[in-house]
C-alpha cells in the first residue's frame, strides 16, 4: 500500500483520481439491459422464466420463481439457534435506531382560518433487490426492508439471484425476520424489470431499493421514472482519519475489511505522521497474509488504497470534506473535536473503538450509504426514504382575499393570464366554507 505525502505531485494526482474507479461503463451493458427490460415489459413472466434459465442455470415455474413458506420454515429452521438470535438481535438494534426517524403530518391555522400544512403517508409497495450468488447479504435484507416497514409500507417484496434454483438459507430467514411479504427467485436486470413494470406473479411496486452488479444499477438508472429508486450505488469505500494515538494494527485491519469486498473498494488512510504510517503499512501486510479473500483486498489497496501523510488534522479534515467518503473513521484522540470540522460523509466512526465493520452489521444505522462523492448532498438510507409528503392547502374568504391581489400580480409577472383568471375568478362573492 502506497505512501504519498501532501504537496507532492503523486499526491494530488491520487486524490484527483479517487473517483474514476467508480466510473462503471454503464454504455457497455445499456444494449444488452434494455433488450432485457423490452422482453420483460412484454412479455412478463414468460420472459422471466428464459431469462432465468439462461442466466441462474434452471428450470423454474410461475410457482417454484416465488419462495414458499415451506422453504422459508426450512431455512429457518437450517440455521443453528446462535445464528437465528444474532440476526434477530441485529433486526432489533436496526429497528431502534429507525423508529427515531418517524415523521409525522403536521398543519397550522392562520389567523383568518387559512389551514396549511402537510400530510405523511408511506409508499404503497416497496421491492428490495438483495445481491446473491457467490455471497449472501442478509445484512443488506434487514438494512433495506426494516426502515421501509417501519415508515408504513403495508406491502415489500423481494427479489434474489438464485443459482440452479439454491437460496442462501440466511437471506430467507432474515426476510422472514425483516416481515417481507413475498421473494421471488429473479436476479439481474429481469427483476428489476419485473418490480418496476410488473407481472402476473410479481407486482409493481413504488420503489426499488438495494444495491446490484453493473447489469442492476445500469436497469435501475433506465427504469427511473416508471418507479423511484434509492440511488446508484458505486464501488464502497473508507477514509480513516488518524493523530497516530491508536494501535496501527486496529487501522490495518479496517483498511483491509474494506478492501475484501472488491477489487474497486478503496481504502485511505490520512494521518501526520510518517513512522505511524509505515507502522500501519507492515501490520497490513502480515493481516492480508492469512485473509482468505487476500487476492482481492491485495489488489483493491494496490490500485486504490493508499496512506496520506497530511500536515496536520486540519488538512485531513479538509481533504475529507472534499471526498465525501462513504465510511469515515476518526481514530483520533478527541474524535468529536474534529467532528466540528466534517461536513461530508455518509457514516461517521468515532474513536478508536468504533470500526466500520460494525457500522456493516449491528450497529443500528443503517450501512445503505451514498459513494462516490455523492455524501455531499445525500444521505443514508432511512424511514424518510418511504415516505411521501403532500402540501395541505385551505383557504378561508379571508385568508383568499388577503392573498388574491399578490398572486394575480405575480400571475402578469410570468405572463399566466390564465391563473390570474382563476383567482379572479373569486373576486366577486366571497363564498364561506361548507
Amino acid at each position: 500500500m502506497r505512501i504519498l505525502v501532501s504537496g507532492e505531485k503523486d499526491f494530488s494526482h491520487f486524490l484527483q483520481s479517487f473517483y474514476r474507479r467508480g466510473e462503471t461503463g454503464f454504455e457497455k451493458v445499456e444494449r444488452s439491459v434494455r433488450g432485457i427490460l423490452e422482453q420483460v415489459k412484454e412479455r412478463g413472466d414468460l420472459a422471466l422464466l428464459r431469462l432465468t434459465k439462461k442466466y441462474d442455470g434452471w428450470s423454474a415455474s410461475l410457482k417454484t420463481l416465488r419462495v414458499s413458506e415451506k422453504e422459508t420454515q426450512a431455512a429457518l429452521k437450517s440455521l443453528s439457534q446462535e445464528e437465528r438470535k444474532d440476526l434477530k438481535f441485529t433486526a432489533e438494534r436496526i429497528e431502534r435506531f429507525h423508529i427515531l426517524q418517524q415523521q409525522k403530518s403536521w398543519s397550522f391555522a392562520e389567523e383568518d382560518g387559512t389551514i396549511l400544512g402537510q400530510i405523511v403517508r408511506p409508499m404503497e409497495r416497496v421491492g428490495v433487490y438483495v445481491p446473491g450468488g457467490k455471497a449472501a447479504y442478509p445484512s443488506s435484507v434487514l438494512m433495506n426492508a426494516i426502515p421501509a416497514r417501519i415508515a408504513g409500507v403495508p406491502e415489500i417484496i423481494m427479489t434474489c439471484p438464485a443459482p440452479r434454483g439454491y437460496l442462501n438459507p440466511a437471506i430467507l430467514a432474515a426476510a422472514h425476520i425483516a416481515r417481507v411479504n413475498a421473494i421471488f427467485k429473479i436476479g439481474g436486470a429481469q427483476a428489476i424489470a419485473a418490480m418496476a413494470f410488473g407481472t402476473k406473479i410479481v407486482p409493481k411496486v413504488d420503489k426499488i431499493i438495494g444495491p446490484g452488479n453493473i447489469y442492476v444499477a445500469a436497469a435501475k438508472r433506465m427504469v427511473f421514472g416508471d418507479v423511484s429508486i434509492d440511488s446508484i450505488a458505486g464501488p464502497s469505500e473508507i477514509l480513516i482519519i488518524s493523530d497516530g494515538s491508536g494501535d496501527p494494527s486496529f487501522l490495518a485491519a479496517d483498511l483491509i475489511s474494506q478492501a475484501e469486498h472488491d477489487e474497486q473498494a478503496a481504502a485511505v488512510l490520512l494521518c501526520i505522521s510518517k513512522g505511524f504510517a509505515e507502522k500501519v503499512q507492515r501490520a497490513i501486510s502480515e493481516q492480508l497474509a492469512t485473509l482468505p479473500r487476500r487476492q482481492i483486498a491485495e489488489q483493491s489497496l494496490k490500485d486504490f488504497g493508499a496512506i496520506l501523510i497530511v500536515k496536520n488534522l486540519s488538512e485531513a479534515a479538509r481533504i475529507s470534506n472534499d471526498l465525501a467518503p462513504e465510511h469515515l473513521e476518526l481514530a483520533v484522540a478527541n474524535p468529536f473535536c474534529l467532528l466540528r470540522k466534517i461536513k461530508n460523509a455518509g457514516a461517521i466512526f468515532l474513536g478508536h473503538m468504533s470500526p466500520e465493520a460494525i457500522g456493516d452489521y449491528v450497529a443500528g444505522p443503517n450501512h445503505v450509504l451514498p459513494t462516490g462523492g455523492a455524501a455531499r448532498f445525500s444521505s443514508p438510507l432511512g424511514v424518510y426514504d418511504f415516505l411521501k409528503r403532500s402540501s395541505l392547502i385551505c383557504l378561508s374568504p379571508e385568508g383568499l382575499k388577503k392573498l388574491s391581489q399578490p398572486g394575480m400580480r405575480l400571475a402578469q409577472m410570468e405572463n399566466f393570464e390564465g391563473h390570474r383568471r382563476a383567482i379572479e375568478k373569486r373576486q366577486g362573492g366571497w363564498i364561506s366554507r361548507p
